[in-house]
């Protein structure tokens, strides 16, 4: 559907302008024909075959052009070009100067469409050089014997009364462009303090979303430390501490609001090697993992919620001897699920105490903080599987870069 047109703006304002001069310069040429046709004879028949003729088809030619709003400035250009040369040619071409009309020639009742067609065509300091001297022309020609010897007075008098109606519609034109342009200005000054506030506010609510991964890797990373009593715990403790300072670098070197994205394919690259950094052994498999893009932030918040699953299938779900998974698959319509679940002991997840942030906060908040959705299916004796679905990854050259389907193992031995 097309944006409704603003009430005031200089494009608007100068199409009912052009349209408005254009339809002045038909009513002023047919009120100048009954003069045209008294006055035809007096003038050389070349002169008159080919001047009236192109006055005319200009005066039509921008009126045409002002209602397809295409060309309106160069055909009033036209008209007043046109104008000023049929005025300046007009006593070269007396058929006889002994008998030369009285009153006034045809083409100075043509004289204000002229200074209007400039008004709109020129920029106002040219126009109103065109609508001083212009009339002037015709004043001096005017009291010219091949103009008809009038007094001098009167080509003054006509003279002055053509700048004084040019010089209103001259007014009136700069008066609406110039209140335009300011409406347009305000309205761009709008658009941009709103659009600085709107980015201000992405920034702050990245930044919030940035703070929560660094605070999650951070946290997560103390706990295990806290609970590493043995070799294989105390490893696992280091990788991840490397990685929460990994976290916090990141942190430091992008900015909030950069909109970077990954890929998709990135992304399973690094849940892979986190896979295969873990003490016990877990079975990987990729399927449908390709070039689609990800948000960084989305991205960050699916690692970090899978990195936290693999951690407590490490730590709680039993020995090296427990059968683990990470199924990392891209599917159709954009949507992503990565999948991590082990065949240990499980847990009932009602009897979670409130202060273990691992499941509630760092798998499940994580993943909902980037637009994600997080399900934790667990029993006592059954094991855990943990879930996550995110959909909005932006297809591309998905058939020219898609990786087969594989299976591998990842992790430590057992």
């Amino acid at each position: 559907m097309k944006a409704p047109l603003a009430p005031l703006s200089r494009r608007r304002v100068d199409t009912i302008l052009s349209r408005a001069v254009a339809g002045f310069g038909i009513v002023f040429g047919a009120q100048a024909i009954p003069a045209m046709l008294a006055q035809y004879g007096f003038a050389e028949p070349m002169w008159a075959m080919i001047a009236i003729p192109v006055v005319y088809a200009s005066l039509v030619f921008s009126l045409l052009c002002a209602l397809a709003k295409r060309f309106v400035v160069g055909a009033a250009r036209v008209v007043a070009f046109i104008y000023i040369a049929a005025l300046v040619t007009w006593p070269l071409f007396v058929a006889d100067p002994a008998q030369v009309q009285s009153g006034d020639h045809w083409l100075y009742q043509l004289t204000t469409v002229a200074t209007a067609a400039a008004a709109i065509g020129f920029r106002t300091r040219i126009a109103t050089i065109y609508l001083v001297v212009v009339p002037l022309i015709y004043g001096v020609i005017r009291a010219l014997p091949q103009g008809g010897t009038g007094p001098v007075e009167l080509g003054f008098f006509n003279a002055v009364y053509a700048i004084i109606l040019g010089a209103a519609v001259l007014v009136i034109v700069t008066m609406l462009r110039v209140a335009a342009s300011n409406v347009d200005t305000a309205q761009q000054t709008a658009l941009s303090r709103y659009s600085r506030a709107v980015r201000q506010h992405a920034t702050e609510v990245e930044r919030v979303q940035v703070d929560a991964i660094v605070h999650d890797s951070v946290l997560t990373t103390l706990l295990t430390a806290a609970r590493a009593h043995g070799d294989r715990e105390q490893a696992l403790a280091g990788r991840m501490a490397a990685d929460a300072m990994r976290h916090l670098a990141d942190a430091a070197l992008v900015t909030p609001d950069d909109g970077s994205t990954v890929r998709f394919r990135q992304l399973a690259d690094r849940l892979g090697a986190a896979a295969r950094g873990m003490p016990v052994a877990f079975s990987l498999r990729r399927r449908g993992v390709d070039a689609r893009i990800i948000p960084a932030g989305t991205a960050e918040s699916l690692y970090s919620a899978a990195m936290q699953a693999m951690v407590n299938s490490a730590q709680h779900a039993g020995g090296p001897g427990v059968r683990r998974w990470l199924h990392v698959t891209g599917m159709p319509e954009g949507l992503i699920e990565i999948v991590v679940g082990d065949a240990g002991a499980g847990f009932d997840l009602a009897s979670v105490p409130e202060e273990r942030l691992g499941v509630r906060r760092s798998i499940v908040e994580r993943t909902a903080s980037g637009g994600g959705t997080a399900e934790v299916a667990s029993a006592p004796g059954r094991g855990t599987v943990v879930t996550l679905h995110w959909s909005g990854a932006v297809d591309e050259a998905a058939d020219a870069d898609r990786d087969e389907s594989s299976d591998d193992t990842a992790g430590g031995t057992a």
